[in-house]
Formats: C-alpha cells, structure tokens, sequence
C-alpha cells in the first residue's frame, strides 16, 4: 500500500493537492477545534458588546437596576461607546505581546482586562464604575481581534485559512445571541456572572493549546516550532518537516530586512494597508455597532409587532445562522464575492429599514400594516453583513500583510476600527434624535452601496494562495500568479 504523501510539492508553491486534503480531514479537524478554542475569547468579545442591549432596559429601570437613579440618553451613549474606545489601545499591546511572548500568552493575556472589568460590573453602585468596566472589555476586545486572526491565520493550512478567520464572525455572533437570550429574563448580576463565567472557560480550555508554530520560528527556535506544528497537525515530527522548512524559508525572506513603523505606507505594504482599513470603514459605517448595541431600543423605537426582545433573539439566531454558514462559503466562493453580496444585501436591508422609519416619523398610515417590516429589513442586514462585511475585513487583513510588518500593521487597523465603532456607536442617538432614525438608516445604507464598488474594482481575490503569491499579486504579478494556476491546472 502507499502511504500518505505528507510533503509539500515545491512545484505546487506548498498548497495541497485535492487528494491530500482528503486524506487529511481529520487534520482539518484538529485545527478547527484548536481555533474554536482561541475563538471562545471572541465569544466573550460578542457577549460584552451585546450586554448594552438588554442593560440599557435595566438601567432605565430603577426597580432593576444597581444604581440609585435611571441612567440618562448622554450616560447611555457613552456606556455603549467606551468599550470601542478601550479598544483603541488594546491592539497595540497586543502587537507588543505577540512578538515578546507569542500569539498564544497573548491570547491568554486578554482575560485580564476582561475578568477586571466583570469585577467592575458585578460590584457597581455608581455610573462610573461602568464606564471604567466598558474601558477594560474595549482593552480586552482589542487585544482579542488582533492576537485571534493572528493565531488562527498562522496555525492554518492556505487552503483553510479564509474558513478560520471567518469563524471569528461566528463567535462573535454567539456571543451576542446569548446575551440577548438571557439578558430580558434574568437580573443585572446574572448576566455579570455569566460573562465572567465565559473568560473562565476561554482561560482553561486555551491553557493547553500550543503556540503559533511562527513565533517560535521567528525567535530562532525550529525545534519548538516542530513541536508544536506536530501537535496541531496531529501528525509526527518527520511528517511536518517539509511544512516547517517551508515556512523557515518564507520567515527568512520576510525577516531579511527589519520592518519599521514607515515601512507599512511603502509599497504593497501601503496597498495592503488601504485596502484594509477601507474594508474596516465600510464594515463600521454600514452602522452594525450602532444596530447591536442599541437593538432593542431600535425595535421599541419602532413600535414593531413583535416584543422588542423576542425581536432581538430572532436577529441573533438569523445573525449566528448566517456566521456559521461564512467559513464554509469563504474558500468555496472566494472572499470577493462574499463581500460584494454582503455589501448589496446590507444597502437594501438598511434601505427597507429608512422608509419604515420615514413613514412612521411623518406618521404614514401604511405603517400600521408594515409592522413586520423592522424585523425583516434587519434580518436582511445582519444576514448579509454576516456573510461577508462582518468576518472577511480580519480575514483579508491577516491574509494581504507579509510576516514582517503583520505585528505593526495589524494594530494600526484594529485600532482604526475601534475608534471608527467609538464613534459611530457615541454619536448614532445624537444623530438619530436630530436627522430621524430614517434618514440615520439611510446614510448608512449608502456607505454599503459604496462597499460594493470599493470592493469591485479595489480589492484582490485571495483565496488559495499563499502568503508569498499574495505579496507577489499585491506587488503587480498576479499575471505570473495566473499562468503558473493555469499550467498547474
């Protein structure tokens, strides 16, 4: 009998060939559960950014909630804002513990700011005991997505990599549908507990996963990078041989000169830049945050048919629906096609969301007959944005920067984003209260529409290749890229 071919083809540019990665499903396994407990830490990022949703009600209440007196509209928007605005700072640490004491002590290092904050929640009894509790889950956020995408992107095969990074969608997702879940029918403590209850369950499940087998190759170390691929791919140190000598060379490429901070707006550095923190502005202005964040105030808001939580729930179910189904699309049908069905789907959800609002503002008498339209447009709008908007901009920006710039240029993204969320989620009331929710949806929409053409004409299709045939496509030659697919084909 033949035994599996575990090499790499260097004739193939070290991607698998169709019977390899049959025979390897259970490697594929291995590294998706790996992921998926990386991912729990993303679980809590959705569970923490949902948790104003259903508190907002509490707090407004002063039977249920902690405090002596109902929050106000300004303590509201900024209890909703100050999570993406600690989220500013978090990648940058994370990037410094990335490349000292690896993606995995990283990962695990999130759980502090987190569990300090559900201290802060559990224990309030005044306004600003919250905010500082919002600004330690932004810190933890923030080192989150940075340190998730990078690990999950490097312990990955390159045909894999686009479903793993799209499973932080997924988590995400999750998380918001538990609290949502939960959040209407039990008291303001409960929820703490159980947002404390999942950094726990992160802190131990993470705690016996391996490393990120290029950070040790990164520190000069083969024979722990060895190690360590060995026991994600569940295969033996001889077999993964040929994997590690192939990333050893690709550090070294990348590694032969010392990337700086000006060296990420050079070149096809730059080009990957922009195209990053482009996707990052379309994913924040399609106005997700705002719609999660404040979800059952926009239902109550709209006088819709259904209860305003049950309402909640149904979108966090159609929302985890949508997610779960992303990693399966991501490298079945590439990641620009995702993003451009995103991008209409998202435009025309948020379209049908304005004209109800607009006819309900000037008091339309149809409205009274459309009451189910609130819950279908957004239905519509977080589908879509799940499927693309949502998971593909970490995805695409762990894919397009090389080695050496990643742990520079994926903070400066990361945070880029998070200040775009602190504002968008700041100033969504203000601006709603003096345009009308309509015309808000509508602006909103219109960046969607935006997405589809940025992403058309701007944004290269990645799915498949490799680090090294992404660098060489960013750089201008893709033609080579093509005609080596097409003798290989």
């Amino acid at each position: 009998m033949t035994d599996r071919k575990y090499a790499y083809d260097p004739s193939e540019t070290g991607l698998l060939s169709v019977n390899q990665r049959h025979l390897q499903n259970g490697e594929g396994t291995r590294v998706a559960t790996i992921s998926h407990r990386a991912n729990i830490a993303i679980f809590n990022v959705g569970y923490s950014m949902g948790w104003t949703s259903p508190v907002n009600m509490i707090l407004g209440d002063v039977t249920k909630s902690p405090l002596d007196d109902v929050i106000t509209v300004d303590e509201e928007a900024w209890i909703a804002s100050l999570l993406p605005l600690g989220a500013i700072f978090g990648p940058f640490f994370a990037g410094f513990a990335a490349s000292s004491i690896g993606r995995k002590w990283g990962l695990m290092s999130c759980a502090i700011p987190a569990i300090i904050g559900w201290i802060l929640i559990v224990t309030t009894f005044n306004v600003a005991m919250i905010y500082a509790g919002r600004i330690f889950w932004g810190l933890s956020v923030g080192m989150s997505f940075t340190l998730s995408t990078m690990y999950c992107a490097e312990i990955a095969t390159d045909d894999c990599r686009g479903a793993l990074g799209s499973y932080l969608q997924m988590f995400i997702t999750l998380g918001f549908l538990m609290v949502y879940s939960v959040g209407p029918f039990v008291s303001y403590h409960v929820i703490a507990y159980l947002g404390l209850a999942i950094v726990t369950v992160f802190c131990i499940s993470f705690f016996f996963m391996p490393e990120s087998p290029i950070f040790h190759l990164t520190k000069g170390n083969k024979e722990a990078a060895t190690e360590c691929l060995a026991k994600i791919r569940g295969r033996s140190h001889e077999a993964v041989k040929s994997e590690v000598d192939k990333m050893e060379r690709e550090i070294q490429m990348s590694m032969a000169k010392t990337a700086t901070f000006a060296d990420v707006f050079r070149g096809s550095n730059f080009k990957a830049l922009y195209i990053s923190l482009t996707l990052m502005l379309l994913q924040q202005v399609s106005g997700i945050n705002a719609v999660l964040f404040f979800l059952s105030n926009i239902f109550s808001e709209a006088g819709a048919s259904l209860d305003a939580s049950i309402s909640a729930i149904i979108v966090g179910a159609m929302q985890v629906l949508a997610s779960s189904l992303t990693p399966f699309a991501a490298d079945k049908l590439g990641r620009r096609p995702l993003l451009l069905i995103s991008s209409c789907g998202t435009s025309i959800g948020l379209g049908l969301l304005a004209v109800y609002f607009i006819l309900a503002e000037n008091e339309n008498p149809v409205v009274e007959s459309i009451g189910f339209l609130p819950i279908v447009a957004l239905v519509l709008f977080i589908v879509t944005y799940c499927w693309g908007l949502g998971p593909l901009p970490w995805a695409v920006m762990s894919e397009l920067f090389p080695i050496e710039v990643k742990a520079t240029a994926a903070p400066i993204a990361t945070a880029f984003c998070s200040i775009l969320t602190f504002l968008v989620t700041r100033f969504f009331s203000p601006i709603a209260l003096a345009i009308g929710m309509g015309m808000t949806f509508l602006m909103f929409g219109v960046f969607c529409a935006c997405g589809f053409f940025f992403t058309l004409f701007f944004v290269p299709e990645t799915k498949g290749k490799s680090f090294q045939e992404i660098q060489e496509m960013l750089a201008g030659k893709s033609s080579k890229i093509e005609k080596t697919e097409v003798m290989k084909a």
